[in-house]
């Protein structure tokens, strides 16, 4: 699998698609290219002054124990921004294109959620011009991972998306694929792998023709501190898993311990992922995840490296402070 990873300095985001890979920066006059880092040491990370995004060419990730993949092409982009507010906006607009894209291209928009501070970022989409533009009845939504707690608890996924973003764009709500909450954490697994199983039979979800797994259009994913993504923790065997689509945890290092998670193989075979982080307390993580020193006891986020997709990183400065020299 061939991976790259681009990092520039951009007055803004994104601006196009498709492609992603050839998108224009808008507006383009303060773009600033750095030379490209597939053969040197790290990224060389550049500042801006104003507040706006900064878009960074970087090298290609190795990836030393990370779950294998057939061959297939890669692409990692780099967006470090000066204010939240930014980065909100970008994502808006990554994202809106991505279901323009897939909506003319499929006619459905397959889309996973994550927890945390994830549907915050998503705020903008429910403004204009958002709100008005984006075709919702092709969405169709899905987790990355949820609690196996009531709907209507406070640490449901499910509600957090509801209250913040849900709620506020006109998605059918039959397109909305949320866990059967009255089955245990085991059940609901295997629930939410049959109910995607049947979206792929109905053509509403797509099948990577390379890894054999469900093919996801976009994945909007957070990360903790500690590097792990979805329920996926660091030393956790689940991690290791390479056959279920959906599996199931209960024994959590994050409460609450009862939980049903995407596996890597999933996640892996996504057409886009955009991976969302903010603030200092994760900086470790990043530094780890897009440095070329690799060890071999790799954190979840290093263990996502998609087989045939674009994966780009949402960042702030305070993210990649421990990147800077």
């Amino acid at each position: 699998m061939s991976t790259s990873m681009t990092v520039s300095v951009s007055a803004a985001a994104s601006s196009s698609l498709p492609p992603l890979s050839a998108r224009r920066r808008s507006p383009p006059a303060s773009l600033v290219p750095v030379r490209s880092l597939r053969s040197s040491p790290r990224p060389r990370l550049l500042s801006s002054a104003r507040t706006t995004p900064v878009l960074l060419p970087a090298a290609a990730m190795a990836t030393d124990g990370a779950a294998a993949a057939p061959a297939g092409s890669s692409k990692r982009d780099l967006l470090i921004f000066d204010a939240e507010e930014n980065l909100a906006v970008s994502l808006a607009k990554y994202t809106a294109d991505l279901s323009a894209k897939f909506a003319a291209e499929r006619g459905a928009f397959t889309v996973v959620l994550s927890g945390g501070s994830l549907i915050h970022a998503l705020r903008k989409l429910t403004e204009a011009p958002y709100l008005e533009t984006v075709d919702w009845t092709k969405w169709h939504v899905f987790w990355v991972d949820e609690r196996v707690v009531p709907k209507d608890h406070e640490d449901s996924n499910y509600k957090l998306a509801l209250d913040g973003f849900l709620s506020k764009v006109p998605i059918p709500t039959g397109q909305v694929y949320a866990i059967n909450d009255a089955l245990s954490a085991e059940g609901a697994a295997e629930d939410y792998e049959t109910i995607l199983k049947q979206l792929v039979k109905n053509g509403v979800l797509a099948m990577s023709k390379t890894t054999g797994f469900p093919r996801f259009d976009l994945q909007l994913l957070g990360m903790g501190p500690d590097g792990h993504i979805a329920s996926l923790f660091p030393g956790h065997p689940l991690v290791k898993e390479n056959k279920k689509w959906v599996t199931h945890i209960l024994d959590s290092p994050k409460p609450p311990p009862q939980r049903i998670t995407f596996t890597f193989p999933v996640i892996n075979s996504s057409a886009y992922v955009a991976m969302v982080v903010t603030g200092a307390g994760k900086a470790g993580a990043v530094q780890k995840a897009i440095s070329d020193k690799k060890t071999s006891d790799l954190l979840p986020v290093e263990m996502a490296v998609l087989d045939d997709g674009e994966f780009t990183w949402f960042t702030d400065k305070e993210a990649v402070s421990m990147l800077q020299n």
